[in-house]
């Protein structure tokens, strides 16, 4: 280990050196950045002197292999790992990516991009791609964030200021990226949001109680599953297998299937929410929650319980509630609430009773120091000081498209709309974006930009953009527009709600 010098990184690189037009053009923009970095210097150098980098040997992932490219691997002193790579012929701009939520327990590998094909484009295009793992698993907002800074400082003490910074990335890293967004804006010069939980941690976890709430209500009412305040992992998945099975076994009658229905409706659990699922006709009722049924097993057996048993650790208590809630109201707001009476109607179930058996059963109370620490850490204000383009798949149940109406209506309140754009991809599933829809994305932003006005964000430009990035991949963008949030919160009402 090397200390007083943070330039300590393993560099690769897989031939001699850049060509001599490469090296030059490198130089000039870091002559150009150390002349517009001089009031920083004595915060990077004091970061710098903090940062103790691991020298590593690992071999250059081939995103990273065209000659004369860099990879750069190390550790900050908060235990994360980052990862760098330097193209050959560098623009000028680096992509700081956040990746998505990592389990506890899971292999947490630094990344600096979504997909390997996605990176080897933009290192094909000169972009710095960079990128750290966040110093624990799960909930990790208040290590991500700061791990993603520093992960930034240390490229800049390695390689120079970048002409043009950018943060962005995928589902939870959406969240930390909006973090960023925020509260480090002096940072970034816009951000991109993908499939993000854009809504902030608590709406998010308001909107992940509902649906169990009303499953273990109307089909398993003295079943005495808990559903906040698990007091670990084991208890967590002892929850979920049981609220599992009861939804098997509802699954089998047209009751049991209303049922499921309304409690995905809860969550806008869309009708088409996997590539693979045939997409159902409008009409389609039971196809449509046949899709649903796999959705919400899969919302018991990932969210619902073990993160959200992870989540409440870090929050100190339950930080979700529904006190006070109409589910009435909520169904009317939904997305799919034509499809859950049709299936009431048809199993000759009455949905007013299910509803008002909802309104008669024992509310869940939050703790107010957890709503306190989630509110504090993980939702928004809405004030963007920078453009930020978020942008979400329609077909997605784990973080639904309604995410986006929540972060627009944050954001309009805070009076920063001019900054905000939503584009939307016909396809179902989480963060199932192409190669192509991606850096249309991001290509959108940089002209943001450049030109100081939004141009070709609307669905025919996008995909425009997107044949030319990489035309052997799929280009879906469509015009959508998202139903409201069920339960929103953010910073930027009185209420917070």
């Amino acid at each position: 280990m090397t200390t007083g010098n943070t330039d300590t990184g393993t560099r690769q690189g897989t031939g001699t050196g850049a060509p001599e037009g490469a090296r030059s053009r490198r130089s000039a923009v870091r002559r150009s950045a150390r002349h517009s970095s001089v009031r920083r210097t004595a915060r990077r150098t004091a970061c710098a002197a903090a940062l103790l980098l691991a020298v590593t040997a690992a071999p250059a992932p081939g995103a990273a292999a065209a000659a004369g490219a860099e990879h750069v691997e190390g550790r900050l002193p908060s235990g994360a790992t980052y990862v760098m790579d330097m193209p050959a012929a560098w623009n000028g701009t680096v992509l700081l990516f956040s990746h998505g939520y990592t389990p506890a327990g899971a292999p947490n590998p630094a990344q600096n991009g979504p997909d390997e094909a996605t990176k080897s484009l933009l290192l094909t295009g000169g972009y710095a791609l960079i990128g750290s793992s966040y110093a624990t698993t799960g909930w990790a907002v208040t290590d991500a964030v700061p791990d993603q800074l520093a992960t930034l400082t240390a490229f800049t003490d390695r390689f120079g200021a970048a002409r043009r910074t950018l943060a962005w990335g995928r589902s939870y890293g959406g969240l930390v990226t909006t973090a960023l967004a925020e509260r480090h804006a002096d940072r970034i010069d816009g951000s991109l949001s993908l499939c993000g939980l854009v809504q902030g941690g608590i709406a998010n976890w308001n909107n992940t109680l509902d649906p169990v709430f009303a499953i273990k209500t109307l089909l398993a009412p003295g079943s005495g599953v808990p559903l906040t305040g698990l007091p670990d992992q084991a208890a967590a998945t002892a929850a979920a297998d049981a609220l599992t099975a009861v939804v098997d076994s509802a699954q089998s009658t047209p009751a049991g299937r209303a049922r499921i229905a309304l409690a995905a409706a809860l969550h806008n659990i869309p009708v088409w929410n996997q590539p693979a699922q045939p997409r159902p006709a409008p009409a389609d009722w039971e196809a449509q929650q046949a899709n649903q049924y796999e959705a919400v097993k899969g919302l018991l057996k990932i969210a619902a319980f073990n993160r959200r048993q992870e989540a409440e650790v870090r929050a100190g208590g339950n930080m979700s509630w529904n006190t006070g809630v109409d589910y009435a109201r909520l169904l009317g707001l939904s997305s799919v609430r034509e499809e859950v009476t049709a299936l009431y109607e048809k199993a000759g179930l009455s949905l007013k009773s299910d509803l008002a058996a909802l309104d008669r059963a024992p509310r869940i109370r939050a703790d107010r120091n957890a709503v306190a620490w989630m509110s504090r850490t993980s939702s928004f204000t809405g004030r963007l000081t920078k453009p930020q383009l978020s942008v979400h798949t329609v077909g997605d149940a784990l973080v639904p498209v309604q995410t986006e109406s929540a972060l627009r209506r944050a954001v309009t309140a805070a009076g920063a709309t001019p900054l905000l754009r939503q584009a939307y991809t016909g396809n179902a599933g989480h963060c199932t974006f192409s190669p192509a829809e991606q850096l249309a994305a991001l290509h959108a932003l940089e002209d943001r930009l450049t030109t100081g006005v939004w141009r070709g964000t609307d669905p025919e430009a996008l995909n425009s953009r997107a044949a030319s990035a990489d035309p052997t991949t799929p280009a879906r963008y469509v015009t959508y527009r998202p139903s409201p949030y069920p339960r929103p919160y953010d910073l930027a009402h009185p209420d917070r709600r």
